[in-house]
């Protein structure tokens, strides 16, 4: 990979001492990532850098970000522009001394150049090893000579969302699209789930449009009530367009006015206002995406059509419980989820053709039922989960979360096979869909490719730039995989988003446990044991902290309180991983075993974590994952 500051001649010319301090800058934002992404500096060329990765996945997602750091810090209110030029091509090289020369160094310098300023150009040989493992779209330029080089080679450039607008007509750019959340104007407040139920159905209706990349609402529910410009959210989230608008509802009428604007111009491509009744809200919804499709250049083919889009849409007042029923679910609480079966049920009973309704009546029936606390039958709600995902796939062949529920139960039920064909059928509906990518990375974790989860993980990074969770699945993944720098910086991004969750110590806790700092190690447990939200697992992290730090005698106490409570089902596997750190082989698989009659244990943990190697070692640990159809 070659860097090259655009200018920097003339720049110099001008004013030197501007120039180098400008160039100092550069350099702490470039070291950085290129760290995060295990690449090795090989030298400074004084404008830039020649760097050496061990993979063209790492080379292009380093080049990525730090085209995105610089597009953020070009942004920011009276900084002067600094840009650079990025070229990557992949083959061999000769080594001499710290230097490193070849053709592949040769032509990866005469590539560089054809990158527009802030730009990134890869050759062919890059292209084919990673075009469907990034989120930003490859387009073929024309094939070109280059100086000193006998052949012509092919190059792409990598179609960044704040340069997408910079194609050449008539090019396929896929385009990343922001639906902020609609502002809510009623009279009536409690109408607000309305609102957030609508922005929720736009971005998923969106989301299947195949040339278009949407962004998920975790990240962009943070921008509900901020008073942001448009080019600092577009920054932020790394997307060329934003749509956003208003929502009045009064009775049977409604008012939905919205607007979609260039995050680089900063003007409106388009705006309408719809004055419609209640029950013409999913033709409203078709309009929308089409106007928006348009609007962006992306074909608007026939995408995979739910109940809520088709021809037949569902009854009004169904669907208002179906989106009530929505809100109270993200709340992710106990409560939260008894409410939202609430409204799922209604929405049921109201239009029994609500294939949504149904989907979303399977999730919340499952995350209940694996809640200890209502003593339910394991068979009972897993049955109950299957009739009812079987129930909306018979009413929507093609309803993208009912794919990815049915994927989730074959999985607890150890179809493994079956399960990676839902969770790949729903992205092939909703690509755009994080939290499917993050469950089909963790399925992949389960069966040992850590590799092929990564990208999944990337993937929904991408559709979810701000959200907490993603960025906590990677940061432990990567910090078990021994790739401390990379995992440093996400680290570093979720603290920013989230200081004080459960999911920001979770991951500290992670990183800190494979890291040398025994310090460290100890302060990041004991933060991730503060924010425990269940009074019942703290006995068990309590037991946990004191084996893992060497206090066996006081985390034998609070163990054998855990040995004496049976009836919470996930503390099972919880028990195998305490006795795995005591190296009390037999019990561990005792606890094990009992966690896969319960089908709840978590596989990844002792896959990876380096602390239960002597578990994963061990032939038991085979037989655990036969039994599961993980081996």
């Amino acid at each position: 990979m070659f860097t090259d500051t655009v200018g920097y001649t003339a720049a110099t010319q001008a004013n030197e001492a501007r120039t180098l301090a400008m160039l100092r800058e550069q350099e702490g934002l470039l070291r950085p990532i290129v760290t995060a992404h295990f690449g090795r500096e090989i030298k400074s060329t004084g404008d830039g850098f020649l760097v050496e990765f061990d993979s063209a996945l790492k080379a292009t997602q380093c080049a990525v970000d730090i085209q995105r750091r610089m597009h953020e810090r070009n942004a920011q209110a009276g900084r002067i522009p600094l840009q650079i030029r990025i070229g990557i091509h992949l083959g061999d090289v000769e080594q001499h001394g710290t230097d490193i020369f070849g053709d592949a160094v040769n032509i990866a310098a005469r590539i560089e150049p054809m990158a527009e300023p802030g730009g990134i150009c890869v050759s062919g040989a890059v292209h084919e090893q990673v075009r469907n493992k990034i989120t930003d779209t490859l387009e073929k330029l024309p094939s070109m000579s280059l100086k000193g080089v006998q052949h012509p080679v092919e190059i792409y450039r990598v179609v960044l969302p704040w340069t997408a607008r910079e194609s050449p007509p008539g090019a396929q750019v896929p385009r990343r699209l922001a639906v902020l959340p609609l502002a809510n104007i009623s009279s009536d407040p409690k109408d607000e789930y309305f609102a957030d139920g609508l922005t929720e159905e736009l971005i998923t209706v969106l989301s299947q449009l195949r040339e278009l990349r949407v962004i998920a609402r975790t990240s962009v529910s943070q921008y509900k009530s901020a008073a942001k410009s448009v080019s600092q959210i577009g920054g932020e989230l790394g997307v060329d367009a934003v749509l956003e608008g208003s929502v009045r509802k009064a009775g049977d009428d409604l008012r939905i006015t919205v607007q979609l604007i260039d995050v680089g111009t900063q003007e409106h491509t388009w705006a309408k206002t719809y004055d419609r009744k209640l029950d013409n809200v999913f033709a409203v919804q078709a309009e929308i995406s089409k106007q928006v499709a348009n609007a962006l250049q992306v074909e608007f083919r026939t995408f995979a059509r739910t109940s809520r889009e088709g021809p037949a849409p569902v009854r009004t007042d169904s669907y208002l419980a179906y989106l009530k029923g929505r809100t109270f679910r993200v709340q992710g609480t106990t409560e939260g989820l008894a409410m939202a079966k609430e409204q799922f049920q209604l929405a049921i009973s109201l239009d029994p053709q609500n294939a949504a309704a149904y989907a979303g009546l399977a999730d919340v029936t499952r995350s209940l039922g694996q809640t200890a606390s209502l003593g339910l039958p394991r068979i009972e709600w897993d049955e109950e989960g299957r009739q009812l995902v079987k129930r909306a796939l018979e009413l929507d062949p093609n309803l993208p979360e009912a794919h990815r529920s049915l994927a989730i139960i074959l999985w607890d039920d150890f179809e493994i096979a079956a399960a990676q064909q839902e969770f790949q059928r729903s992205l092939s509906i909703n690509p755009s869909d994080p939290l499917t990518q993050r469950l089909c990375a963790g399925l992949l974790l389960e069966q040992g490719q850590p590799e092929e989860a990564l990208v999944h993980l990337r993937l929904a990074e991408g559709a979810d730039p701000k959200g907490p969770a993603v960025l906590n699945d990677l940061v432990a993944l990567l910090a078990w995989l021994g790739r401390r720098d990379e995992a440093s910086v996400l680290l570093e991004r979720l603290r920013e988003l989230a200081p004080d969750s459960e999911l920001y110590r979770g991951a500290w806790c992670w990183f800190a446990l494979e890291g040398p700092d025994r310090a460290e190690a100890m302060r990041a447990t004991a933060a991730w044991i503060d924010t425990q939200p269940d009074s019942r697992w703290k006995e068990g992290t309590r037991a946990w902290y004191w084996i893992m730090f060497g206090e066996e005698e006081r985390g034998r106490a609070h163990l054998q309180l855990e040995e004496s409570r049976p009836e919470i089902p996930q503390l099972a596997w919880a028990m195998g991983l305490l006795y795995g750190q005591l190296g009390e082989l037999d019990s561990c698989f005792r606890w094990l075993n009992r966690a896969v009659d319960l089908h709840i244990v978590a596989v990844t943990i002792f896959r990876y974590f380096s602390r239960t190697k002597a578990v994963r070692e061990d032939p038991r640990f085979q037989s655990i994952l036969h039994r599961m159809n993980l081996a």
